[in-house]
Parts: C-alpha cells; sequence; structure tokens
C-alpha cells in the first residue's frame, strides 16, 4: 500500500512550483519588456517624441547580431532586424522572444538551485510594480492612439475608389475601425481607463482585469486579421494574467461562490508605512506622466496629420477625367488605354494619385511649384526620379480643373471635374435611430 504524500510535502511542492514560476516570471517578463519592445521608452512621457524623431530606440539594434547568429545556426533562416519595418512580428523579434525564454529557463534553474528560499516578499512586490508600471504604460499608449483617433484612421480619398477585395485583412480591420471616429474612441477611453487603474495600487487589480479583456480581444483581432503585431498582444495579455494571478482564488469567492473576499490588495513595497505611501503617490504620478506624455503625442499626430485642420492639398478632391486630350487628340475612355486616367485624387500635401483606365491606383508625388505648376513623380526612397509628368493646373471653377503640361514627353491637356464626396455611401450615410429595413449597399 502506497501512503498519500502529507500536507506538509504537499505545501511544499506547491511554494517550490510557485517560486519557480515566480523566477522565471522576473526573468522572462523583464527580458521582453527591456529587450524586445519600446514599453520602457512610455516612461520617458513627452521626450519620448523627441527620441523617436531622432531615430530610438535603440535596444533591438544592440541585440541584431545575437538574433542574426541564432537564427542562421539554430533555425536555419536570415533574422537581420529591419529596422525600417516597425512591426512586431519580424523574424528576428521571434528569434529574439526564443533566446529570451532559453535564459528565463537557465536562469530559473540555476536561480532554483542556488536558492532554497520558501518565498520572495519583497521581490514579488518589486516585481509586480514593475510589470503593472509596463503593462499600464502600453495600455495608455495604445489607448490614446484609439481616443485621439489617429492608429485606425478613416478612409483616405484614395481609398474610397479601392474594391473592398482588394483590401488585405489588415486593410479591412483598420478601414473599418476608422471609418466610425467615436467606436475607434470608446475602445481607446476603455484602453486608457485601464492603463491609468494599473498605476492606483487601490485599483490594479481592477486595471489588470481591464487589461486582460482589452489585450485578449486585441490579440484576438490581431490573429484574425493577420495584424503584425501578435507577439506583443500576447505578452500584455500573459502580462495581465500574471497580474491577476495572485487573485484569482479570491476573485472566484466573489463572482463564483459568492463568500466573503480579502482585500485585494498589492504587495508592500517597504516594511515601512510611511514609504509605502510615498511610494503609492509616487506610482500615480508616474501614471500621469505617462498619460501626458501619450496624450499629448496623439494629440499633436491628430491635428497635424488627421484632424479636420489638418493640411491638404492645394487641390484636395477627387477629379473624374471628362476629356483627357494628348498631342490635341482626345482619347476615348478605353479600359485597354495605358496612357489614358480615369481621374486623380490630391490628399495629403505632396501626394496624389492617379487611376488608370483598368482601375489600377497609382500614387505618385506630387510638388506645387509657383505660378500654378505641378510636378507628378514616381516615388523612391531618394527621390531621384525625374518628374514624369510637368503640368499647369487652372481651375476656371472651383469643381472644374485643367491641368496641361507634358505627360511622359507628350504634350496634354486633361479636363476634369470634381466628385461631391458626399456621393460615397461609407461618407453619407449617417445615423439613424429608426430604420425599418437594414441599410446594406
Amino acid at each position: 500500500m502506497i501512503d498519500a504524500p502529507d500536507v506538509t510535502t504537499v505545501q511544499t511542492r506547491r511554494n517550490t512550483l510557485a517560486q519557480a514560476a515566480l523566477r522565471f516570471s522576473v526573468v522572462y517578463c523583464s527580458l521582453y519588456c527591456l529587450l524586445v519592445t519600446t514599453i520602457m521608452f512610455t516612461f520617458l512621457g513627452v521626450v519620448e517624441r523627441w527620441i523617436r524623431r531622432r531615430g530610438g530606440p535603440w535596444n533591438l539594434v544592440l541585440t541584431d547580431p545575437v538574433t542574426s547568429w541564432v537564427g542562421k545556426t539554430v533555425f536555419g533562416v536570415d533574422a537581420v532586424l529591419h529596422q525600417d519595418s516597425g512591426v512586431g512580428d519580424q523574424t528576428a523579434i521571434w528569434v529574439l522572444v526564443f533566446c529570451n525564454l532559453v535564459v528565463a529557463v537557465l536562469a530559473t534553474a540555476v536561480w532554483t538551485a542556488l536558492d532554497r528560499r520558501a518565498a520572495h516578499p519583497r521581490l514579488l512586490a518589486w516585481f509586480t510594480l514593475f510589470l503593472r508600471a509596463c503593462l499600464g504604460g502600453q495600455m495608455l499608449s495604445f489607448g490614446f492612439a484609439k481616443l485621439f483617433p489617429t492608429q485606425m484612421p478613416g478612409p483616405s480619398l484614395a481609398q474610397l475608389l479601392q474594391p473592398y477585395g482588394d483590401f488585405s485583412p489588415a486593410s479591412v480591420l483598420w478601414l473599418q475601425v476608422g471609418s466610425s471616429p467615436p467606436y475607434e474612441m470608446a475602445l481607446g477611453a476603455v484602453e486608457v481607463a485601464a492603463g491609468l487603474l494599473l498605476f492606483v495600487p487601490r485599483t490594479a487589480v481592477l486595471g489588470a482585469a481591464l487589461s486582460a479583456a482589452s489585450t485578449a480581444q486585441i490579440l484576438l483581432l490581431n490573429m484574425a486579421f493577420d495584424i503584425p503585431e501578435k507577439l506583443l498582444a500576447g505578452h500584455l495579455l500573459l502580462f495581465s494574467l500574471v497580474l491577476l494571478a495572485p487573485y484569482l482564488r479570491r476573485l472566484a469567492d466573489l463572482f463564483v461562490r459568492q463568500r466573503a473576499c480579502a482585500p485585494l490588495t498589492q504587495p508592500a513595497l517597504f516594511a515601512d508605512d510611511r514609504k509605502n505611501r510615498a511610494a503609492r503617490w509616487i506610482q500615480v504620478a508616474l501614471g500621469l506622466w505617462i498619460a501626458f506624455g501619450c496624450g499629448y503625442d496623439r494629440w499633436v499626430v491628430w491635428q497635424q496629420q488627421y484632424g479636420p485642420d489638418r493640411p491638404k492639398s492645394e487641390l484636395y478632391g477627387i477629379w473624374d477625367v471628362r476629356e483627357f486630350a494628348v498631342g490635341g487628340q482626345p482619347l476615348p475612355p478605353l479600359t485597354t488605354d495605358e496612357n489614358r486616367w480615369q481621374r486623380i485624387v490630391f490628399d495629403a500635401p505632396k501626394v496624389a494619385t492617379y487611376q488608370r483606365m483598368n482601375g489600377e491606383l497609382v500614387p505618385v508625388r506630387a510638388e506645387f511649384r509657383p505660378g500654378g505648376q505641378l510636378d507628378l513623380t514616381v516615388p523612391d526612397s531618394t527621390h531621384a526620379n525625374p518628374p514624369f509628368a510637368r503640368l499647369s493646373a487652372e481651375k476656371p471653377t472651383p469643381d472644374r480643373l485643367i491641368l496641361r503640361g507634358e505627360l511622359r514627353d507628350s504634350p496634354v491637356t486633361i479636363t476634369l471635374e470634381r466628385r461631391d464626396l458626399s456621393t460615397f455611401t461609407l461618407r453619407s450615410r449617417g445615423f439613424h435611430w429608426i430604420q425599418d429595413y437594414p441599410y446594406f449597399r
């Protein structure tokens, strides 16, 4: 007959597993926050905007030699970081996460072998604070990017002309959210609330729960619409669950078993109550500092790029071609004609998009010069391409435009008419309390 393990043995095993989990979490989460993402840079507040303009952050650049070697040696892939990309699911970042995982496992094994203590109350307290601050900063950053609807802007004028089937799943999600600024702002308000709650010790558990719900939705959307930030979303959800883990039994008592729940207090950072009170105010101040930095940055972006007062092209609008003459001879609107245009779109300054007769949209750089002169250039990274079109723009009426000049070394005269943007249902449908039938068009 085999004797059942006594209560003391079971409790010892549980404590050992709990301490191993804490040590692994400390190493892995700290490495991820310090090396893999821009999480730490949110702590700079308004200074982060200045750092970003000068090419920072640089943490991933420092790990590039390691990820390149590991990628080739272990996985047989090219894991060089693409600094011009900015997305979080690059091969190099996946390899770096693998490296962090290996380091965390080895560090946990060595730490457990050398340190036999049954508890780390101070380590738990400081690690919890660190993780709360990192998660809270990201929730504030994401939240303000939606509260000022800049993360997912509405469709541009050129996108109004693009067939739905040509959009990628990521573009569909971006434009679906961006087409309803109130919805995007509501999502942002929830994320901002979660971030602020995490910086107040009394409401930190509520902030972690709200963050878990928000990041779970973000991860689901990233997976379903192939958004290249699955790693970051998954880790933010992981951070939320790690913060909630010590309180799961008490939360179950409150919400499931309907029993009395012990206070959901954060672990004390110091033995001195006076120091703990000061630490609480410092946490709140840090949260407000990060919130101000994120809010100010998004407000500036909104004003400069997406708001109603943003700079626009001198010829803003969608212009339909009514007559297209080359060498004085009008060209018929044949879909097989590779030279004739259907229309041209002017939206942001120095940018234009013309549409060929087969429906293809071609983005170009538009340079307006004194005297109503317009140069159209195929964009490239060096800005070395010569203009393929040198035109003069005349507007006999506000909704009529005549472009004269040379297009690919041929003299052209293009007569255009501005389209009424309210003809697009997406822009004009609006909101209705009462609908006798659904409106799908």
